[in-house]
């Protein structure tokens, strides 16, 4: 056996250089690399599938979303698969009706196209898939507007969210693109099918993540949107094949864009919205108060009741509001009467007409009327009288109008002084207390509220 000479010096000197490399390098770049960004899954709570029956109507789920940022729920709905196997076209739909009734249906479907999808032909095509796909299925409303404007009264409970955000006053846009999208919507109420999204009734942008998602089969997508049907026999083409209705309602919220519903509306007194909102043409056209100095959320107005209707007080409240999460409206129908700061004295409490709050952390919304005053349909559109607190601190704390809720009441006390006191105002549900309380009665002062974690948004 030959022996191997001894390796030099410096070969020895060379390839332990490498291996100290190969030590060293891996180690930095570890130490140094940037984090890698990940989704926080562990805050997903994954609504579980299932398949609802034929025998049972599938729910309409409020709109709801997680809890995440945008790059996270896109993350999240990347790893979201698609369904396998085909999706097929919906089949050709073709609106009957009057012409009046189909000018009106076209209008709605134009603004759910643009004030959903934008000025994007495209992306109108596959919203106004989806209208039709709702409107032609037992478990949504059977008109195009009824569709467009399901639960439009309740800030939580809309399914498009131009129709309860305050988008429709706050955001304009051009004749040009109002045209623009009326063509779109008139070619799919013609028969225009936008194949790519198949029998789709539900959708998002891929920036949010909405509870119902992991329910539901994901289908398709469409730039940023992502398209979702039924699982089971619900999203299958035998589901729908309900007959649609040709009687259009009239969509009071539209009457400013639309010639089809603003002919309707003009007539005397207010028009009912499908979900209950009214429209007067005197609120939707009033120009709006400013807020209170050093509170944008606050407004003290004189309410014009010769020639606003006492519905048309509560769209002016909700104008004047905007798109704020949280707001109040006092009103007054005397000028001189009307206060011009915060916090207001008993006496100005006393004469106060209407009053309107929102607050989206508590999901409230309501308005409520002086019915001393104005007649109303309900007495819980009324302020309740409630036995006055002589605790002169107590009351202090129940006339304050700060960013919290009362610890006493489920919302603000800013209602009117009644001549048996302070006219309470009860939370949403109150069930009990509704049946309870006959209309003109004390109602009694409900219990702190106990303090919980922060509820998730609508």
């Amino acid at each position: 056996m030959v022996a191997q000479p001894p390796l030099s010096r410096r070969l020895r000197a060379v390839l332990v250089a490498i291996a100290m490399l190969a030590i060293v390098v891996p180690s930095l770049l570890v130490h140094y690399a940037p984090p890698v960004p990940h989704y926080r899954h562990h805050r997903v709570h994954a609504v579980p599938q299932r398949v609802v029956p034929q025998a049972e109507l599938p729910p309409v789920e409020p709109v709801a979303f997680q809890d995440l940022d945008p790059q996270d729920a896109r993350e999240y709905n990347a790893d979201v698969p698609f369904v396998d196997g085909p999706i097929p076209p919906a089949r050709p739909f073709r609106l009957e009706g009057d012409p009046a009734a189909q000018a009106r249906a076209t209008d709605c479907l134009a603004a759910a196209v643009l004030y959903e999808a934008g000025d994007d032909a495209i992306g109108q095509r596959a919203v106004a898939q989806v209208v039709i796909n709702r409107v032609r299925h037992p478990a949504f409303p059977k008109t195009i507007c009824g569709v467009v404007f399901q639960g439009a009264d309740r800030t939580t409970g809309c399914q498009f969210t131009f129709t309860c955000d305050g988008a429709l006053v706050r955001h304009r846009w051009s004749d040009a693109q109002w045209a623009r999208a009326r063509t779109v919507a008139a070619a799919a109420l013609r028969g225009s099918v936008y194949r790519k999204v198949g029998y789709a009734t539900h959708y998002h942008t891929n920036w949010v993540v909405p509870y119902w998602q992991s329910s539901l089969d994901k289908i398709a997508a469409v730039d940023t949107h992502l398209f979702f049907r039924w699982t089971g026999w619900w999203g299958t083409a035998a589901a729908f094949t309900r007959h649609v209705s040709s009687d259009e309602p009239v969509i009071a919220a539209l009457a400013e864009y639309s010639e089809a519903h603003r002919s309707a509306v003009d007539g005397p007194g207010p028009m009912l919205q499908p979900e209950g909102a009214f429209y007067d043409p005197v609120a939707a056209q009033t120009a709006l108060p400013a807020p209170v100095a050093g509170d944008a959320g606050s407004f003290l107005v004189t309410l014009d009741a010769d020639s606003m209707s006492p519905d048309g007080f509560a769209l002016y409240a909700k104008r004047a509001c905007g798109d704020r999460s949280y707001c109040k409206v006092m009103g007054w129908i005397d000028p001189s009467k009307t206060p011009t700061a915060l916090p207001l004295q008993p006496a100005q409490i006393a004469t106060m007409s209407f009053s309107y709050m929102r607050d989206q952390s508590r999901n409230y919304d309501k308005a409520l009327w002086n019915c001393l005053e104005f007649r109303r349909p309900s007495a819980n559109q009324c302020m309740k009288a409630q036995t006055f607190l002589t605790n002169a601190k107590l009351r202090t704390e129940m006339l304050k109008l700060d960013d919290e809720p009362s610890p006493l009441l489920a919302v603000p006390t800013h209602v009117p002084l009644l001549a048996d006191g302070l006219a309470g105002v009860r939370h949403k549900g109150d069930a009990a207390t509704d049946r309870a309380t006959p209309p003109g009665q004390p109602v009694p002062v409900a219990p702190p509220l106990k303090q919980g974690p922060a509820a998730d948004r609508n």
